[in-house]
């Protein structure tokens, strides 16, 4: 008997169960690698577009391409009883930050009818902790009646959980949901409304609400230790075949040599 017989054709099953760890090691480290970089990327890209210009939403009508990822002042009042509290969203913790980071809570998001205008723009005002003994009790939040003006990053959406179904419709007040979705809001509010959504950044401010808004980055050395651990499980059960393989030919050129 050759070696390729006896790691091979008289080990199917073994090579089989082996092969199946490998791609499946390999294909999840190699995720996780890509979502490192998808990360990294968007952490540049970030950066670059906040050093550019401030726009101002209250001068210039702004698409969704102009203003993504940059900063935006917005100058209105904010319509409080139109508030959505987007729940299951954990303490955002800055990189190096301290705090309970896998603490769960709500974003806020309000819309502010900009001063002079009719046009609404939807706002993360930051997050709030919620009570986990009363789960619809609402956290207590200040917000100003007068006009304000305020300064935040456009995005497209305020971020996305998982969630069963497909919303279509708006219910009563309060407003506590899994995620928001512009186009329903102006479509049940028939307002007209910008196609971007207002994080905002003051951190400083003291209304009840977190903003310390983590780095696109954060989370990447985590990545690579989940990558180095896939990648280990997939050199682990390779050589777990191979050793098991080469001790099974040892022992039948042994066998071999003694009935010689």
């Amino acid at each position: 008997m050759n070696i390729f017989t006896s790691l091979f054709t008289s080990r199917a099953v073994a090579t089989l169960s082996a092969l199946v760890v490998i791609l499946v090691g390999c294909g999840a480290g190699i995720w996780q690698l890509n979502r490192a970089e998808q990360k990294i990327l968007l952490g540049e890209s970030l950066g670059a577009k906040l050093q550019m210009p401030i726009l101002n939403v209250n001068e210039d009508d702004l698409s969704l391409e102009q203003a993504a990822e940059r900063r935006i002042l917005a100058r209105g009042r904010f319509m409080k009883a139109e508030a959505v509290w987007l729940d299951n969203r954990p303490r955002p913790i800055p990189e190096g930050g301290t705090g309970a980071a896998g603490q769960s809570g709500f974003y806020l998001m309000m819309p502010l009818k900009l001063d002079g205008q009719e046009t609404i723009l939807w706002v993360n005002r930051g997050w709030a902790p919620r009570n986990n003994e009363n789960r619809i009790e609402l956290p207590p939040v200040k917000t100003v009646d007068e006009v304000v003006m305020i300064e935040g990053v456009a995005f497209p959406h305020p971020g996305r959980v998982y969630e069963l179904g497909q919303k279509d419709d708006i219910k009563a007040s309060p407003r506590i949901e899994q995620n928001f979705d512009l186009a329903l809001e102006a479509k049940h509010y028939g307002w007209k409304q910008l196609p971007f959504i207002l994080r905002e950044s003051n951190s400083l401010k003291k209304d009840g609400l977190v903003r310390n808004w983590p780095s696109p980055t954060n989370g990447v050395d985590r990545h690579y230790a989940y990558a180095f651990q896939w990648f280990a499980l997939a050199l682990t059960g390779f050589l777990f075949w191979l050793i098991n393989g080469l001790m099974k030919y040892r022992r039948e050129l042994a066998a071999n040599g003694d009935r010689g």
